[in-house]
Parts: structure tokens; C-alpha cells; sequence
């Protein structure tokens, strides 16, 4: 028998537990963290803002004197457009007639109501006209600076924007000029014109208003001098003068490109300085403040701040020690359980399942993997934005128009592309393609067309007349390809030159006579012509006497290039399709050698390629890369895909050659040699040198 076992007396847990030491310091800690953290982020906050404040003056201030700036750069560019515009209307006959230039200048171009005075002088640098006021003055009256800008313009045949021309405040100007050209290119005289400094076509009093005490706004030279002041009588004076000025201006000046309209701010103890150049006038725009005026409003919201952050942190520190020690309260109960437990004997036993946070093993892992991943993140944003900032000075800088599209809306456009269309780049980001033609049935015609010529080329090469903003046509040789190729989808890249005064030569009569109308190059007569004036230039070269003693090398080298196969392409594919062939070798021709010589059609598939000045390897090099695009390129007409060649014979120009027939003979019998050799290769041809049949290259054809 055992014996009976004592009965385990029950106790009822208290409703309440007077929390731990633990339980305590946590929330000494965490009242000591909230104020603390309080004191922390009001001293952030209140460093913020005053960061904040000078940041939004830097912002304001950068981009008020780049506004300048640009608006001064825009009046002076405005100034030289009225000149050219002037400019062109004077003629040769006109220059030698006092009284004709007064009448164009005053009546059919009335530039005198732009300009406070205007000369006109010859080559010889004889002054044929001098309007101050629109009156004539006599030419013993123009100023010797004047006509010392004058004579550089003569000399170096280009515009040019005079330094300041001192006098008095209210007499001091600024000269713009323009040459006068003849057809051949020389200089056949010089018009100019002159602006007071504060007229309302350049540096307006206005400009500087309104006045205030704790900021100025000012314009000066690179030498110093100040052209526009918010304090008039300053005007003239020396800007190293100027408080917060003094210390910027020379150091400003030692950076190695301090004209450029990109604003540039410093901030010093006292002052904050924003400066910005105007690089064609060599003029700088300044923007002054003093610190303490523009933070003084901020002081007394930061006092308020602090006092608001001390009754904040108070109340959070309360509420936090509060919520701790009611979060409390299950560790108090678990550890009442717990003796109750072990006075039962079954201790050991876990009624609820506890998780407790590990810092180790996976969970640092984990944190070391993040931290890796951080790493590579900031490696890749700096990459990017490294990429980012080469792309945007491509689009900034590149000398033709560069626009990305994607489903028929500009997602990027270069800054020569806006330019070209009359608009700022911003202006047509995001907004469709239609808006650069003039209606909607132009734009689906040019999507007809976009469509048909990458399916035949993979690509886009024609003319294209776009709208611009204020409605004028202007025309653009058009190149696309997509970003990536065969997949249109994923965007499409185009390359934008203006064309509209090539297309407005080729409506003359002239252009008719000269170009083929096929291809629009040279056609064989205007080859033949040009070819005959190169001839006899280096003819004429050859009898000087610095030619005496040899022949020097790089007199250039003729291509005569007829295409291969391209019999097949018209009896398979139609005429059609022949043109079409025609048309785009012709534009391969004309992007290859455009900035090195010129190209002709001399009938069928045969043409010639001239290159003034090209030595023979050069020459060489040319032929192969014109051959390596023909091959390269496979058209694709009615479903078949085709493949051309290039027979080239290149021809040196050198002293045995005296006439054109001579050259096309010899160049002739070098694309002969060519297509016996096997085609779609590259021959080159010297004087007296017998064909591959055996024929001399010169002689009666």
C-alpha cells in the first residue's frame, strides 16, 4: 500500500507585479534615449534648415545669375544676328556707294534703330560710312578703339564683340561686327554696330532692380570692371572692391574654365556669392547676399523649435516609460509562473513556445550579404551616373541633333536636335513624334516610309521636312537605327543634320545642271568640271617656284567605282529596286567622303570619287572602307535578299596627268584591272603602268 500524496495548494497569481532591476534600467534607458534622440534631431533639424535655407539661397541665387546670363548672352546673340542680317543685304556695289548705305541701313534694313551708331568699312579698311544717331559723321570722328576692332575684324575674317569701350559712364559701349564676304570667300569689308552699355539692347538700369540692402546684383569684365550695379554710382568701378567680392574674384578667376554660363555659388562666414560667365562678351553676372540677413527669420523658428523639441521629449519620454512597463508585465507574470513551477516540480515544462531574436549565424550572414549587396548597388549608381553624365554631354555637345523615341513618343532629345526645331529640350521630352510634322497625314506617311526602309535596310537614311515650333518647315537628313537591332520595340536612335539650305541651293536651276537627280550627287559634266578646276589649280601650284625642285606628295587621288551584280538586281526586282540600289550607294558615298572630297554619278552604276589632297595610302584606305559598306549592306526587295560588291580603281594624281580624259582613262583601266582580278576589289592604276590586257592607262582612248 503507499500512501496518499499531498494535495499541491493552489495560488492565485496577483493581478499586478512590481516590475524587475531589468525592467527599471530599461526604462531609465529609454527615457535617457528619447531625450537623447530629441536633443539629437532638434540639433539635426536645426542644422538642416539652416543647410536647407542656405541651399534654397545657393539654388535661387545659381540660378538667378545663370538667368542673367543667358538672357544678356541672348541680347548679344541678338545683336549679332541683326548684324548678319545687315550684313547680307550689302553688296559689293553697294559698299562703294556712301549714299546706298545709308539708305539700306536706315530705310530697307533699319538697323540704325537698333544700333546707337554704325560703320561700314572696305578691306583696304577705308571707313565708306559712319551713323551715330542715324546722322552721318565723318570718319576722323570714329573712336580709335573703334576702328581698331574694326581692323582685327578685316584681318581675321570673323564676328567679333569689342571689349568695353570706355568714356564716361553714359558714353561707354560695346562694338559688334560682322564681315562682308565676297563669293570666293575672302574678306570684302566690315559692318558694325555699337550699343550703349545701358541701353535697353544690352544692360538696362532696370536690369538690377528691385534694390534691397542684403543682396546685389551686378554685371562686370573679366578684368574687373562693373558694367551694372544695384547701386548706380558704383557703376565703372572696381569689383575687387566689392564686400564678399574681394576673395572670390581672383580665386574664381584661376579655374580653368571660369567663362562658361554654368553658375557657380560660395559661401563664405558672411556673404554668399553666386558668379556666372558669358563667354562670347567675356562678362561675368555676380549675385551678393549677406548670411546673417537672409538667416535671421530662421533663428527665431529655431528657439520655438528647441522649446517645442524639450516639452516633445518630456511627453515621449513619459509615454515610453509608460508603454515599458506595461510591455512588462508578461515577463513579470512568466517569471511568477515559473516559481510557481518550480514549487510544483515541473519545472522545465514551456506552456508557450518563445522565440528569442539570434544576432548570429544566418542573421549575420544575412548581414554581411546586405552589406555586400549595398556596396554593389553604390558601385552601380556611380557607373550609371558616370554613364548618365557621359550620354548628357553627347546630346549637349554633339554638332548634329540627336533624338531616342519609343513607340512613337521623343523620349530623349539632344540640345542641337531642340535647337534645330525651335525648341528647349525639355519642351518635346514625352510628347509624340506628330508634333514635328505639319499634319497627320505627313506623319503617317513618314511612318509608311520609316516602316518600308528598315524592312529593306534595317535602317533609315533620307530627307525629311520637319515642323518647326513657330511653324516654319525646316529640313533634316534623317538617320535611324533601332537600339537594338531587330527589335523596334525597344526604341529607335536618330541623327539629325540641317539640310534646309542645301535643300534651298538644290531648287535653284543650277543644281539641276549639276546634280544627278537620281542620287543628287555630281553629275558627270559638273565632275568633269570640277575635276578640270583641280587639274589646273595644281597645275598652277607645280609652276611656282617652291615646286622647283619635286613634286610634293598628297595631290590627291580619283576612285572609279562600278558596282557588281547590280544587273542581277534589276532583272530580278525591277528598275525600282535598281534606283533604290542607286540611291543608297550614292548616300554611302556621300557619308564617307563628305568631309574629305566629293562624289559623282557618271552614268548607270559607274561613279567617281575625287580626293584633293589625299596621299595614296590614304587614298587606299578610303577605297577599302567604300568597298566594305557596299559589301556590308544586303538589300532586300519583293522578299529576296541580295548582295552587292565594289570594283574600285584608284588613279594618283601626279605630273603625268595633265587632263580629265587622261584621268577617267587611267582611273577606267584600274576598275577594268579590278573586275579581271575577281570583282569587288581595289586596283590601283600610276601613269605609263599597262593594264591587265596589256593596254597602256594613258594614251587615245
Amino acid at each position: 500500500m503507499t500512501a496518499a500524496r499531498s494535495p499541491v495548494p493552489h495560488t492565485d497569481s496577483p493581478g499586478w507585479h512590481l516590475p524587475g532591476t531589468l525592467v527599471v534600467r530599461l526604462m531609465l534607458v529609454a527615457v535617457l534615449a528619447v531625450g537623447l534622440s530629441g536633443a539629437l534631431a532638434a540639433w539635426v533639424v536645426t542644422r538642416a534648415s539652416s543647410q536647407e535655407a542656405i541651399r534654397r539661397v545657393v539654388g535661387q541665387q545659381t540660378e538667378e545669375v545663370e538667368v542673367v546670363a543667358r538672357l544678356l548672352a541672348s541680347k548679344i546673340e541678338q545683336s549679332q544676328k541683326v548684324l548678319r542680317t545687315v550684313a547680307g543685304g550689302i553688296t559689293p556695289v553697294t559698299l562703294t556707294s556712301p549714299s546706298s548705305l545709308e539708305w539700306l541701313l536706315q530705310q530697307g534694313l533699319p538697323a540704325v534703330q537698333f544700333f546707337d551708331t554704325m560703320q561700314v568699312a572696305r578691306d583696304n579698311g577705308e571707313l565708306s560710312l559712319n551713323l551715330r544717331g542715324g546722322r552721318i559723321h565723318d570718319a576722323t570722328e570714329l573712336d580709335p578703339a573703334e576702328r581698331d576692332v574694326l581692323r582685327r575684324t578685316l584681318v581675321d575674317g570673323k564676328p567679333l564683340v569689342s571689349e568695353l569701350i570706355a568714356g564716361r559712364t553714359s558714353e561707354a559701349r560695346v562694338m559688334f561686327t560682322m564681315p562682308l564676304h565676297r563669293d570666293d570667300g575672302s574678306v570684302l569689308g566690315v559692318v558694325a554696330g555699337a550699343l550703349r552699355l545701358q541701353s535697353q539692347g544690352l544692360l538696362p538700369p532696370s536690369m538690377t532692380l528691385p534694390a534691397r540692402d542684403d543682396s546685389r546684383l551686378m554685371v562686370f569684365t573679366r578684368d574687373g570692371t562693373i558694367l551694372s550695379h544695384s547701386d548706380p554710382s558704383r557703376i565703372m568701378g572696381k569689383i575687387s572692391d566689392e564686400p564678399g567680392l574681394g576673395l572670390v574674384y581672383p580665386r574664381w578667376l584661376k579655374e580653368p574654365l571660369p567663362l562658361v554660363a554654368r553658375g557657380v555659388t560660395h559661401v563664405q562666414r558672411d556673404h554668399v556669392v553666386s558668379v556666372a560667365g558669358m563667354p562670347l562678351p567675356q562678362w561675368m553676372v555676380a549675385r551678393v547676399s549677406t548670411s546673417q540677413a537672409l538667416l535671421a527669420p530662421l533663428a527665431g523658428a529655431q528657439r520655438s523649435a528647441w522649446w517645442l523639441a524639450a516639452v516633445s521629449m518630456v511627453a515621449c519620454g513619459v509615454v515610453a516609460a509608460g508603454l515599458i512597463a506595461r510591455m512588462a508585465r508578461p515577463l513579470a507574470r512568466l517569471t511568477h509562473s515559473a516559481r510557481q513551477l518550480q514549487a510544483q516540480g515541473i519545472l522545465g515544462v514551456a506552456t508557450a513556445p518563445i522565440d528569442w531574436p539570434v544576432a548570429d549565424g544566418e542573421v549575420g550572414e544575412l548581414a554581411e550579404i546586405f552589406r555586400r549587396l549595398a556596396q554593389q548597388r553604390s558601385a552601380q549608381q556611380a557607373h550609371q551616373a558616370a554613364l548618365d553624365g557621359q550620354f548628357k554631354a553627347i546630346l549637349d555637345h554633339a554638332s548634329v541633333g540627336i533624338v531616342i523615341s519609343r513607340n512613337g513618343v521623343l523620349e530623349v532629345v539632344g540640345r542641337q536636335a531642340a535647337l534645330m526645331l525651335g525648341y528647349a529640350a525639355q519642351e518635346l521630352e514625352g510628347r509624340p513624334a506628330r508634333t514635328l510634322y505639319a499634319s497627320d497625314a505627313d506623319y503617317e506617311r513618314m511612318g509608311e516610309r520609316v516602316q518600308t526602309e528598315f524592312g529593306s535596310h534595317g535602317a533609315f537614311d533620307a530627307d525629311v521636312c520637319f515642323t518647326r515650333k513657330d511653324g516654319s518647315p525646316v529640313w533634316a537628313r534623317v538617320q535611324g537605327r533601332a537600339v537594338q537591332p531587330e527589335e523596334m520595340a525597344g526604341g529607335t536612335v536618330w541623327i539629325l543634320e540641317d539640310i534646309t539650305a542645301a535643300r534651298e541651293a538644290q531648287s535653284q536651276h543650277l543644281w539641276e545642271r549639276t546634280h544627278d537627280a537620281l542620287t543628287r550627287l555630281y553629275n558627270r559634266a559638273a565632275f568633269e568640271e570640277k575635276l578640270k578646276s583641280l587639274l589646273v589649280e595644281r597645275a598652277a601650284r607645280l609652276r611656282q617656284p617652291s615646286h622647283e625642285d619635286g613634286e610634293p606628295a598628297g595631290d590627291g587621288v580619283v576612285l572609279f567605282l562600278d558596282l557588281d551584280h547590280f544587273t542581277l538586281v534589276n532583272d530580278v526586282a525591277g528598275h525600282d529596286a535598281g534606283d533604290d540600289v542607286l540611291r543608297h550607294v550614292a548616300r554611302l558615298l556621300e557619308s564617307n567622303v563628305r568631309t574629305i572630297g566629293w562624289a559623282a554619278r557618271l552614268g548607270g552604276d559607274e561613279f567617281a570619287v575625287v580626293l584633293p589632297g589625299c596621299f595614296p595610302a590614304r587614298g587606299q584606305a578610303v577605297a577599302e572602307q567604300l568597298r566594305a559598306a557596299v559589301q556590308a549592306w544586303q538589300p532586300s526587295y519583293q522578299g529576296r535578299s541580295f548582295t552587292l560588291g565594289a570594283s574600285i580603281g584608284m588613279v594618283v594624281l601626279d605630273a603625268s596627268l595633265q587632263d580629265v580624259a587622261s584621268v577617267l582613262y587611267a582611273a577606267d583601266m584600274a576598275c577594268y584591272d579590278a573586275k579581271r582580278a575577281g570583282r569587288n576589289r581595289v586596283e590601283t592604276r600610276h601613269a605609263g603602268q599597262p593594264s591587265a590586257s596589256g593596254r597602256m592607262a594613258l594614251g587615245a582612248v
